[in-house]
């Protein structure tokens, strides 16, 4: 019964520490990646990086984003509401962390999309269509093709532009710049500077509306 009792004891203990460590970990992890938001600002939004709402907006929100990603997929309606919702206040900047194999290709898609100003309607696409092309065990990025009716794509155009050096240039530079804000998983958000501690969907409104509230109060 004594060792019962103290195995059950020490597995609580345990579990506690582990708890406390979690708790800390995630804090320091949080201020690591806030001191390189402050140090390295020029990484979080590079000038012609994909743009949605007023550019005169005063909150920006810059999202790391992989197209082959589900938290990505999930979240954009929410981002692009908080954009629409806010009376050109917000506006959102994306960056691409391409983490899943064939996400590069996708990205590839979307820039060439933007050289034809369809970048949105195929972001719309392109996630619409990811449980079809983005299989995490066996991608194929090139059934998105297959899937950009409906968009206005001149997609002979688009499949010549995936192979232009600026799109290349544009995705090695996001890349890096992730790298140096300590960005390791997607969507990753950060808003006037400020990085999402707090994962979800709440967290990221109620950080919004902290910003729009200290912008509108100087």
């Amino acid at each position: 019964m004594k060792r019962t009792t103290w195995v059950i004891g020490t597995a609580l203990l345990l579990v506690g520490a582990f708890a406390v460590g979690a708790f800390f970990y995630a804090g320091t992890q949080e201020r690591q990646t806030a001191t390189l938001a402050q140090s390295h600002g020029d990484a979080l939004a590079r000038p012609g990086s994909p743009m949605y709402g007023s550019p005169s907006a005063k909150v920006t929100i810059v999202e790391f984003f992989d197209p082959a990603c589900e938290t990505c997929r999930a979240f954009y309606p929410v981002v692009k509401s908080i954009v629409n919702a806010s009376f050109g206040q917000v506006n959102l900047v994306v960056r691409y962390v391409p983490l899943h194999k064939g996400s590069d290709d996708a990205v590839r898609i979307l820039e060439a999309a933007r050289l034809q100003d369809k970048y949105w309607q195929v972001v719309e696409a392109v996630l619409a269509a990811q449980p079809i092309w983005a299989s995490h065990d066996a991608p194929q990025p090139a059934l998105i093709w297959d899937h950009l009716q409906g968009t206005g794509l001149d997609v002979e155009k688009a499949r010549s532009d995936v192979n232009d050096p600026r799109i290349q240039r544009i995705l090695a530079q996001d890349i890096e710049d992730a790298s140096a804000l300590g960005v390791r998983r997607t969507p990753g958000f950060f808003v006037n500077g400020k990085p999402l501690a707090d994962f979800g969907v709440e967290q990221l409104k109620a950080l919004v509306s902290q910003e729009v509230r200290a912008v509108n109060s100087k």
